[in-house]
């Protein structure tokens, strides 16, 4: 895995080039922050830029780099909220949220969809205790399985990345990068064909339609109902046959009925098991995964629900916005309704 560590004058630039930001901005969920900040990242250090340039460009060779180095202030950010939905404005990590949000922009366009956190375009990551033992990122106490992100949706983000605030139990991220596995192998060719249903993950299910709310958030949550009532067919692998992609979200997929699908299915999900690496991210650190290679999942840990539990921050990215147009209520909105 690239990883780029930053240095103390590195360390300076950003810290300064935020404390610009904050002059403007309290929320990196402001559509013109959202809009400018591809101009804002060329006031990152140029090391900081070339590396996540790379990092984009050679997809065949980095499905996943690191960036390390950020210091994180415990004192200044203290207790995660609660909820997510507790989240104040500007939020006590403010900061990091800016600074995670800067190096997206250098990958692509960060996005949310309005049937998950609210609508927010960065999502918060720690444990909720009704969701223990949900297959959700609030979870704890079962294995989040590994999966592509948003694997049922053809607008899901090309990359996905998480910025850690604190990790105390040291828990990892499980990954997978179809690098590791020979999915060009004839017996992965039954995975090409459009005969496969991988229904929405509980995120985008937690609440039903109803008339209080929006009309573009209920008609949003009314698709994504569709969608877990009938799944659209879709390929497993994808793209180039000599070097495809793949969309994989095996707790929600249905069992084909297609022998040779099932069985190719079997087969890629063995070998994913086989070859699931564990990834710890330490406070200020950022991990990016290209979403089109690699999945990725959680073991589970112990927490105490006490505001000091593990607490990452994520980011959904998408390389080209025109593709999501026609669900976006404004050329400037990066939320997915």
């Amino acid at each position: 895995m690239k990883r780029y560590i930053l240095n103390e004058k590195e360390n300076e630039a950003i810290s300064n080039l935020i404390k610009d930001i904050l002059k403007q901005y309290n929320s990196v969920e402001d559509e013109k922050f959202l809009m400018h900040a591809g101009l804002l990242v060329h006031e990152l250090p140029k090391g900081l830029r070339a590396f996540l340039h790379d990092f984009k460009q050679y997809e065949d060779v980095h499905p996943t780099c690191l960036i390390g180095g950020y210091k994180i202030d415990n004192e200044r950010i203290g207790k995660s909220p609660r909820h997510w939905k507790e989240k104040k404005i500007p939020p006590s990590s403010i900061n990091e949220e800016i600074y995670f949000i800067l190096c997206a922009a250098l990958i692509g366009h960060p996005i949310a969809w309005s049937t998950q956190q609210g609508g927010r375009i960065v999502h918060e990551i720690f444990p909720i205790k009704e969701h223990e033992s949900d297959q959700l990122g609030f979870s704890s106490k079962e294995n989040l399985e590994w999966h592509t992100e948003d694997a049922f949706h053809p607008l899901r983000g090309d990359y996905i990345a998480l910025m850690c605030i604190r990790n105390p139990t040291n828990t990892p991220t499980t990954i997978a990068s179809n690098t590791e596995i020979d999915v060009t192998s004839e017996e992965y060719k039954p995975l090409f064909k459009p005969i496969f249903k991988i229904r929405p993950d509980n995120s985008h299910l937690q609440e039903s339609p109803d008339s209080h709310k929006s009309s573009d958030l209920s008609k949003a949550q009314k698709a994504m109902q569709e969608l877990n009532h009938q799944p659209q067919e879709i390929p497993v692998l994808f793209g180039d046959p000599k070097a495809p992609y793949w969309r994989l979200d095996p707790y929600f997929m249905e069992t084909p009925e297609d022998e040779e699908a099932r069985n190719a299915l079997t087969l890629l999900i063995t070998e994913v098991n086989k070859n699931l690496k564990e990834v710890v991210i330490n406070p200020g650190e950022i991990f990016f995964c290209d979403n089109y290679r690699v999945v990725h999942g959680r073991v589970p840990f112990s927490a105490n629900y006490d505001g000091w539990d593990r607490w990452l921050k994520r980011l959904n990215i998408v390389c080209d916005l025109r593709k999501s147009r026609a669900i976006r209520t404004s050329g400037g909105s990066r939320v997915f309704y």
